[in-house]
Order: C-alpha cells, then sequence, then structure tokens
C-alpha cells in the first residue's frame, strides 16, 4: 500500500467505503462520482498505477471480479447495457493514477461513453503492426 494514495487507502479499509464487493486482492466500491446509478470501481489492494505496471495474472482477475459484478449489477439494477472501462494517463481520462476498472450501467435515455468515428489509415495500420513485431 502506497502511503499517499487515497485508493490504496479506500481499497484496504482505512477509510469507510460503500463496498459491493471485496476479496483478498480487490475492493469494489461506490463511485463517489457516479456517471450512473449502480456505477462502481474494481480497486486493487495493491498499489499500481495503471495497465503497463499491473501483473498480467493481477489484471485477469481483476477482470474476472468485473465480469461477477457487472452480471450481479445489471441483474439488481435492470440495467440494459454496461461499460466496463479502464483509463491509463491524463490524456485518456486517468484522474487518480492507482489502477482502477469503471463499471457502469447504461440506461435507455442517460448520457453514453462515445467517441466520433474516424477513418482507418492503412498506413498507419500497417506501421503499427511492423512495428509491434518482437514486442508482442
Amino acid at each position: 500500500m502506497k502511503d499517499d494514495c487515497i485508493f490504496c487507502k479506500l481499497a484496504n479499509g482505512v477509510f469507510e467505503t460503500n463496498t459491493l464487493y471485496e476479496d483478498d486482492q480487490f475492493r469494489v466500491i461506490f463511485d463517489a462520482s457516479p456517471a450512473t446509478k449502480g456505477h462502481v470501481l474494481v480497486i486493487p489492494k495493491e498499489h499500481y498505477a495503471n495497465v503497463f505496471e499491473i501483473p498480467e495474472d493481477l489484471i485477469a482477475d481483476a477482470y474476472k471480479v468485473a465480469k461477477k459484478v457487472a452480471t450481479a449489477l445489471k441483474e439488481v439494477t435492470g440495467c440494459e447495457g454496461i461499460n466496463i472501462l479502464q483509463n491509463n494517463g491524463e490524456v485518456a481520462g486517468q484522474t487518480v493514477f492507482h489502477l482502477h476498472i469503471h463499471i457502469i450501467p447504461r440506461y435507455e435515455k442517460g448520457e453514453m461513453v462515445q467517441w466520433t468515428p474516424g477513418e482507418l489509415d492503412e498506413a498507419a495500420v500497417k506501421e503499427i503492426i511492423e512495428r509491434s513485431k518482437g514486442l508482442l
């Protein structure tokens, strides 16, 4: 646990939370500024700033928890869809630098997580594929 990290403290029970689920690796709490009813965060108890730092087996376990929680939320809230997302870096929308996964129930008339579809740049795709060889 990192002493100056609020999410470390929330995940490890230093501060009281509205906990939906907890196991030895994660705590799932309700977001303090929810996008919708039922918006929760899956937070690892160990500190990792982002997806680049967390071990592969732990991020896999985090998404297993996310699936379990999303399934329960869909049943309980009656939502019509769910966003599961995780931001890495300030330009990607990360504001707390402790990895966490958002689970956001979506309802028929609610706002959506959206982006403006662009045009596929075939040259850029080919360059990325070529430069990624040996890294993946």
